[in-house]
């Protein structure tokens, strides 16, 4: 635990223990997201440092609705579960539940959930909302649900006026210029991990350390085209193996599959996580194309799996990379096969960058860390005080950020 937070249980002010519902994802356990794998690693951390618990589940998601998981209390509510209405009907049904809870904090993801935040602050409850990417630029999205998602974003700041998070540094500052949002700095995590069973990928036809990896949802913004496109130039006898899908009737995904050469090879959504590790744990290389989010954490889950990382050069993927974590690409597919060709080329240099990828992890990104960041900001907001922190991620002095609350 960090020493700052042990400071902070040290005031008598947070001698305490809390009660906190979780709101937003699809549930626990569930695979499919960022949000989700926060709320599979955070939760039962904060219940095993003696806190409640609630984590909210879409009802039609789970057959099996167990009423705990790992000591969180689960809660099973309807939705309508279509692309555009399956997060805001759930969380509304969420808004109105938790109001007839003894909660201390509500910890809320997703922007687009912000607005339903509304009626639990009129009844003085403390939100938290971390507001993840930049959602009103993804073309997956209408024009309406594009409006929202910045209507959203332009008010996430007055309804949650001390608890709003943003997973990057540069989100950060977004959201200070863009929307004149104050919000604290929280990244995502992952855990180090190494293969334990290397049969797992050949079960999707693939042999260890010969194939290039995307794991990612298919949207355009992850740029699938681009890599496939670039891939499909490469000299190599590797394959491109893609882990992931989108979760409605998508047309990027049909063009993805017309553009494919015979070397790629579609996996379809991964649900099982040890599955999703040996994926990663022995590929060659992945391929990290996103570029409209904060810190991602399938980009987070690569390094702690010792990858070697190709990265769409964005603000958000040098963040995480800095000089010597991964290389970068433009968005420019000579650009990719360039950088494609030069690590296919020279495994010594790949090899390199796995050997240091999991120390970047362990640097900044633990589970552990993050769940103490979210844990002092939970402790300060029920003690309704203003959370004020400094980043406390390893790193050089030239690099250090600035207070993590402007």
């Amino acid at each position: 635990m960090s020493s700052a937070l042990d400071m902070l249980k040290m005031n008598p002010n947070y001698d305490k223990k809390l009660r906190i519902a979780f709101i937003g994802a699809r549930g626990l356990p569930h695979t499919y997201g960022g949000y989700e794998a926060v709320f599979l690693e955070m939760a039962p951390r904060l219940v095993a440092r003696g806190h409640e618990v609630i984590v909210y589940n879409h009802k039609k998601l789970f057959r099996e609705r167990p009423p705990f998981y790992r000591g969180v209390r689960l809660i099973y509510l309807p939705a309508i579960e279509t692309k555009n209405l399956g997060t805001p009907t759930h969380t509304l049904m969420c808004a109105f539940d938790v109001l007839f809870r003894s909660v201390d904090v509500i910890f809320c993801v997703n922007v687009a959930n912000a607005m339903h935040m509304i009626l639990p602050r009129l009844f003085g409850k403390p939100v938290a909302c971390n507001v993840d990417g930049l959602e009103w630029l993804r073309g997956k999205w209408g024009r309406l649900a594009r409006n929202y998602f910045y209507l959203n974003a332009r008010l996430v700041g007055r309804i949650c006026q001390r608890g709003v998070i943003t997973d990057a540094e540069e989100m950060r500052r977004i959201y200070r210029e863009q929307f004149h949002t104050r919000s604290v700095f929280i990244a995502n995590g992952a855990n180090v991990e190494s293969s334990v069973n290397s049969d797992v990928v050949r079960r999707y036809g693939l042999t260890p350390g010969e194939y290039y990896l995307i794991a990612s949802r298919m949207i355009p913004e992850n740029n699938a085209d681009l890599i496939i496109s670039a891939f499909n130039r490469l000299q190599t006898n590797k394959v491109l193996a893609i882990a992931g899908s989108a979760n409605y009737r998508s047309e990027f995904v049909t063009k993805l599959q017309n553009i494919a050469g015979p070397r790629v090879k579609f996996l379809g959504h991964v649900g099982n996580s040890e599955h999703v590790k040996e994926l990663h744990c022995n590929c060659y290389a992945y391929v990290h194309g996103h570029m409209l989010g904060g810190i991602n954490p399938a980009l987070l889950k690569a390094l702690g799996c010792g990858n070697m990382v190709l990265a769409l050069n964005t603000p958000f993927n040098r963040e995480v990379l800095l000089d010597h974590y991964g290389c970068f690409f433009e968005l420019d597919e000579n650009n990719l096969l360039q950088k494609m060709q030069f690590i296919e080329d020279r495994p010594e240099i790949a090899a390199q960058y796995r050997v240091r990828a999991p120390q970047r992890i362990r640097e900044a990104y633990t589970w552990d860390h993050i769940t103490d960041q979210y844990e002092e900001l939970f402790l300060q907001l029920a003690a309704d005080e203003d959370p004020t922190r400094i980043h406390s991620t390893v790193l050089s002095e030239a690099q250090t950020p600035p207070l993590v609350r402007d």
